[in-house]
């Protein structure tokens, strides 16, 4: 068979699987690719009443105007803050709670904590929110009930500014546990049985085993975990901090991701927010781009 005939049968072969993937290849053209007109706004002072193509062309003075405000400069920063504190946590008790399970003999009371730990991650922030507004309300919350039978202060996570960046990674985190467990749980589980067999031989109790076995063989999923989460240093949480934020709380509380909100939906600023936005995006490319150099350097994960 020659090189022709052997790109006629591939063709015929792939061929159903093309035809398969054709209709989401023209979903995402449709709403990926053709909104990327919309990026023009970012560059313009748009009106609403003009065309698409019949606005005024102002180059970079959305973008002038926006760093020159006092406040956005705090927005960035409460972004990155938040963002860091979320990615942190979320690879260090993951970790910890799957070496925790590992340890567990008993096979269906692992299961069961599993199942609990992992279904948070698939109940929506809107419906969260509000069980948190409830739960660390600073008058009849349970938080705060437990913390005053304690002889302490009622706090105010929702509606101080101190505190709430940090109530916003704490239930985050919570949140996603389980999800992030499901993965360092199926690297310990392909870790080869010998190495372990071997430790004990040596005199490895069971502390050691994890400390010198399963924590080195798991650390380039961890390793590749945090090279690719890198990326997500301007992904603060939309839905979560939109559900539980507040004036009171705009001045540490308040990401890109709201800031477009309020600037685009609710003040009309369309312009200004495709600008805030194309500036993310453009950020979090490059940071992308540097997570997925540093996974193939670090880790030997390629993407393509």
């Amino acid at each position: 068979m020659n090189v022709k005939e052997k790109k006629k049968s591939w063709f015929r072969k792939e061929l159903p699987f093309h035809l398969m993937l054709f209709p989401a290849v023209i979903l995402t053209f449709i709403f990926k690719y053709i909104p990327f007109i919309g990026i023009s706004m970012a560059f313009e002072s748009y009106t609403p009443l003009k065309g698409m193509f019949d606005q005024k062309w102002v180059g970079m003075e959305n973008y002038r105007y926006l760093f020159s405000l006092p406040g956005f400069g705090s927005v960035i920063w409460n972004t990155i803050f938040i963002a860091v504190m979320k990615m942190v946590g979320n690879l260090i008790f993951p970790v910890l709670i799957a070496l925790l399970l590992n340890e567990v003999r008993g096979r269906h009371y692992k299961k069961t904590v599993q199942t609990v730990l992992y279904l948070p991650h698939f109940i929506s922030w809107a419906a969260l929110a509000g069980i948190f507004i409830d739960i660390l309300s600073p008058s009849g919350g349970i938080v705060n009930q437990i913390l005053n039978s304690l002889g302490m202060d009622s706090v105010f996570f929702l509606g101080d500014s101190k505190v709430f960046p940090y109530t916003v990674a704490v239930t985050d985190i919570w949140k996603e546990l389980g999800w992030g467990t499901i993965v360092y749980l199926a690297a310990i589980t392909g870790i080869d049985p010998t190495y372990y067999e071997a430790a004990k031989i040596d005199g490895a109790n069971r502390f050691k085993q994890v400390l010198y076995v399963t924590i080195p063989s798991i650390l380039p999923m961890i390793l590749l975990m945090m090279v690719l989460s890198v990326g997500n240093v301007l992904q603060a949480g939309f839905e979560q901090v939109f559900n539980l934020y507040s004036p009171q709380v705009y001045s540490t509380g308040d990401i890109i991701d709201t800031y477009v909100y309020r600037i685009g939906v609710i003040e009309a600023k369309f312009d200004l927010a495709t600008a805030v936005g194309l500036f993310k995006s453009a950020i979090s490319f490059v940071l992308i781009m540097i997570g997925y150099k540093l996974a193939d350097k670090l880790a030997g994960y390629k993407v393509f």
